[in-house]
């Protein structure tokens, strides 16, 4: 029998309750792999292209998933949402949304939030890629409302996952960034401006009236712990992706 490898994957506790939602979200550590990219889910870094596929593979598996039926997005940083029916490549957007069964929706991170939605009632998920960029345009807003106005979600029933991200303690910017927040996410300490992302994408959620106890941040800094994460910000251009997946299980 070949060598059963370990594979560390996140699994929030709060769509434990729902059996019908597949969630999970990956690290560094799969498949025996090394450095520099270790357990890397990205085909835009310079890892290679068979590992890549075969960690997909193996980690897709472990969701009771397959390639054939994941759908995936160009992610540009910018506040374009698009509405998914079918697996395979969505083209440039950083947010998702779909009532298809069986089909997951892959966002690709390595310091960004991914924020993962679900409704049970109407049967909606999506998923938004949400960096500084998104979050200054607001892109996890905008993903709100048209979950509200245009699928009727009642946010008080949205069921919300922020993941892994690069904390503000970690997450050093330039005034040309911090400008484009509210002094709110902002912390200046010793001469430098750091930016609270998860905070800002949070707020959002309860602006627009998620219930707090419907909400699970990550208390997982992507940089603080790139022992097992994947941080752009620690690891330049040697870093890997992680990606997040949520799914709805069911019969058609």
């Amino acid at each position: 029998m070949p060598e059963l490898k370990p594979m560390l994957i996140i699994k929030p506790y709060i769509f434990n309750r729902f059996h019908e939602i597949t969630f999970g979200f990956s690290t560094k550590i799969g498949a025996g792999r090394k450095a520099p990219y270790y357990f890397n889910m990205s085909f835009a870094v310079s890892d290679d292209s068979s590992r890549v596929a075969e960690n997909r593979k193996l980690f897709f598996n472990e969701l009771g998933l397959t390639e054939e039926n994941v759908a995936y997005q160009k992610q540009v940083h910018g506040d374009r949402i698009t509405v998914v029916n079918d697996a395979g490549n969505c083209g440039e957007s950083d947010a998702m949304i779909t009532t298809e069964l069986n089909l997951g929706l892959a966002i690709s991170t390595a310091d960004c939030c991914g924020i993962f939605i679900y409704e049970p009632d109407k049967k909606v998920i999506a998923g938004v890629h949400s960096g500084w960029k998104g979050t200054a345009k607001k892109i996890l807003l905008k993903t709100l409302n048209k979950l509200k106005n245009e699928f009727n979600c009642n946010p008080q029933e949205l069921i919300c996952y922020i993941s892994p991200a690069i904390s503000q303690m970690n997450y050093k910017v330039g005034k040309e960034v911090a400008e484009q927040f509210d002094s709110k996410y902002i912390l200046k300490k010793n001469n430098n401006l750091y930016l609270n992302i998860p905070q800002a994408n949070f707020d959002m959620l309860i602006q627009s009236g998620v219930k707090e106890n419907n909400i699970q941040v990550s208390n997982l800094c992507t940089f603080e712990y790139s022992e097992i994460l994947h941080s752009y910000r620690h690891d330049g251009k040697k870093s890997g992706r992680a990606l997040g997946v949520i799914a709805m299980k069911g019969r058609k």
